[in-house]
């Protein structure tokens, strides 16, 4: 296995989406550079390609390798994806032997060999090479000297779990496999505006890379299979095979994802603010928290989620540290409540109404009800408030915001939340900052009936959103460092460094696929390799 030394605390920018309309990104999105010359203020750890993150949707992590064996690369991606384009960028920066199995049969075909004569029967009666055919051409050119010395990148291969399966039996297997991931809408624009000139082979698009002279323009033709119709049946093939796929590789894989275009997305993070623990925030850094909040509930509502948990721990946001806190966490929601009804969604707005209610949460009702909504018919008509319960439930409602929901003593919350979720049906449930734990009854015994089943409840909610400062055990001065997620990306470790002019910045010291455990942050904030 290669190892590698990752230094996440720069990115190296890329041309910007909006410079790409059918982009492919002009940076190799393959993750290494040349090895270690010297070190800087960059902070360094040793991972292996398992560690790698996994999602780069705009930049090329900068990574430093030496690399102690050659590089196994697995890439793929839907038609049009850009897999090409990356291929041949990878292929020219590191040296690795891209391996197609297109070009493969082709070449045993055109040489007249065994297996070639064998593909060739099935090719000529439009019948699907068998896989024990391709898999056993993709082991023979595997085996030449050329990969086993400088590595190789197997191109869009494996398509089937079974494949894949062949491949391991065969102890092939990648250091990293590479997923582009690209919305269907821009897939669906790089096909059917693709255009074929005849005479050189070349590919053109007619929005994004026109022909050079009118006399190319007229000789462009369509290929059969580039009609809108003809890629969504394609798209929908790819879809069924690629999700067997990440199953066999999710422990190397990296998803590279490019957002849509009109969505607001990564790049515009502009990282986590400063001097976070003095509060009252300004208007700028509570604004920010918010934005970057509603960009993660609408991307993940978006792609389909129904049951969303946001998770923000800052002074500023919690109430259990200053009462008068309770205003901000009520700004956060209005801004998402207000978001959505100007999309003309229809979003109730819910807060736990149950004796014992914690004293931070008391009088939330009134606070939203003096809140300044905008338009006089907003509150009311597109944003309604109330309680927790199925019978809250209306058929015209879009969507529901419950505000911090949360056993008490002696009251248990997640059967008024089951009741509201099972009325709500498909339509999206959000949590704002939920504490479901387990409470003692008001006689100071844990509520043990149906304990497994709530617990097991409360976890059908995804992290659409995590934010939280990290402090030494026990206290809460000074900030060590930052946990975030902003869906659909990675969980991303920060460490808070204060620098020689006494200024603070976080810097990105590890990723995770998965909310890290307290032992994986020590490990990553004591250098631990994980």
């Amino acid at each position: 296995m290669a190892s590698l030394s990752l230094c996440s605390a720069h990115l190296s920018s890329t041309p910007s989406r909006s410079s790409l309309p059918t982009s492919s990104l002009s940076t190799p999105l393959s993750l290494l550079q040349s090895p270690i010359t010297r070190r800087n203020s960059s902070i360094f750890f040793t991972v292996t390609p398992r560690q790698i993150p996994q999602s780069f949707p705009t930049s090329t992590a900068l990574v430093k390798c030496c690399v102690k064996e050659p590089l196994k690369v697995m890439i793929s991606g839907a038609p049009a994806s850009g897999k090409g384009t990356q291929c041949e960028l990878i292929v020219q920066k590191f040296g690795l032997v891209h391996i197609s199995t297109g070009d493969l049969l082709r070449a045993e075909v055109s040489s007249g060999t065994e297996i070639g004569n064998k593909a060739k029967e099935f090719m000529n009666s439009g019948s699907l090479v068998p896989d024990e055919i391709v898999i056993a051409m993709v082991a023979a050119r595997l085996s030449r000297e050329d990969a086993k010395k400088n590595g190789w990148l197997l191109d869009g291969f494996p398509r089937t779990f079974a494949q894949a399966q062949s491949l391991d039996k065969l102890n092939v297997k990648p250091d990293i496999f590479l997923l582009l991931d690209v919305p269907d809408e821009i897939l669906i624009e790089r096909c059917v505006g693709r255009r074929l000139d005849p005479v050189t082979g070349k590919i053109y698009h007619i929005k994004s890379y026109p022909p050079e002279s009118d006399e190319v323009k007229a000789r462009l033709v369509m290929r059969p299979d580039d009609t809108e119709e003809k890629v969504k049946a394609r798209l929908q093939i790819y879809k069924q095979n690629s999700e067997a796929i990440i199953s066999a590789y999710s422990d190397v894989m990296i998803k590279v994802v490019l957002a849509d275009k009109a969505s607001p997305v990564q790049d515009n993070w502009r990282g986590i603010p400063t001097r976070l623990n003095n509060i009252p925030h300004s208007r700028d850094i509570r604004s920010y928290f918010y934005e970057d909040v509603l960009q993660a509930t609408v991307r993940s509502i978006k792609d389909g989620n129904t049951r969303l948990r946001v998770d923000i721990n800052i002074p500023e946001l919690n109430p259990e540290m200053d009462v008068y806190r309770i205003g901000t966490l009520m700004e956060l929601v209005r801004t998402l409540a207000l978001s959505f009804a100007d999309d003309g969604k229809r979003v109730k707005v819910r807060h736990g109404a149950l004796a014992g209610m914690p004293l931070q949460l008391a009088g939330t009702r009134k606070i939203l009800e003096y809140m300044d909504w905008g338009d006089d018919e907003t509150l009311g008509t597109f944003v309604k408030l109330g309680a927790i319960g199925g019978k809250e439930v209306d058929e015209e409602d879009d969507l529901f915001i419950l505000v911090a929901p949360q056993n008490a003593v002696g009251n248990c919350i997640i059967d008024d939340l089951q009741a509201m979720t099972s009325a709500a049906g498909k339509r999206p449930v959000v949590l704002i900052n939920p504490r479901l734990k387990d409470l003692p009854a008001s006689s100071g015994i844990m509520q043990t009936m149906g304990r497994e089943k709530r617990l097991e409840y409360a976890l059908t909610f995804d992290n659409c959103y995590v934010f939280r400062l990290l402090y030494y055990a026990g206290t809460q001065y000074p900030i060590m460092g930052a946990l975030r997620m902003s869906y659909p990306y990675r969980y991303e470790l920060y460490k808070r460094v204060t620098e020689e002019n006494g200024k603070e910045k976080y810097v990105l010291i590890s990723t995770y696929s998965e909310r890290p455990t307290p032992d994986q942050i020590n490990d990553a904030f004591s250098g631990k390799s994980r």
